[in-house]
């Protein structure tokens, strides 16, 4: 017994994006993203979303001290996360004297939210 493989070409395809739904999607990719991108790596994480929420939740800087406090994590760890979040725009430091204080960009957080429009219908067969 043979069974024939029939060849399926892309054309050949029964769905559509205009089968589905009548309008063209209104919000289209951002071609240069990778700043939100970046941004949003920065807050893929626990411990660093844990940051931010602790930044967020104070209007004057935070020491670091307080920040390696709040988490069971060693002082190394804690600065790399910083470090990231500081890459990434999300955060910035000042020194006084030998301690480093810690401020949420709440700018930058505003900036990823306007980049993120969520659509006022969404398409539903």
């Amino acid at each position: 017994m043979t069974t024939q493989i029939q060849e399926l070409k892309v054309t050949d395809r029964p769905w559509r994006a205009s089968s589905c739904c009548p309008a063209e999607p209104a919000v289209r990719p951002a071609e240069n993203s990778s700043d939100m991108v970046e941004v949003l790596k920065a807050l893929a994480d626990e411990t660093r979303l844990g940051i931010v929420k602790m930044l967020a939740a104070h209007d004057e800087p935070l020491c670091v001290c307080h920040i390696v406090d709040a988490f069971e994590l060693s002082q190394p760890t804690i600065s790399h996360h910083l470090k990231l979040l500081r890459e990434a725009g999300l955060i910035s430091s000042e020194k006084r004297g030998l301690w480093a204080y810690y401020s949420l960009e709440r700018s930058k957080l505003s900036t990823l939210a306007n980049g993120l429009p969520l659509p006022a219908a969404v398409c539903a067969n």
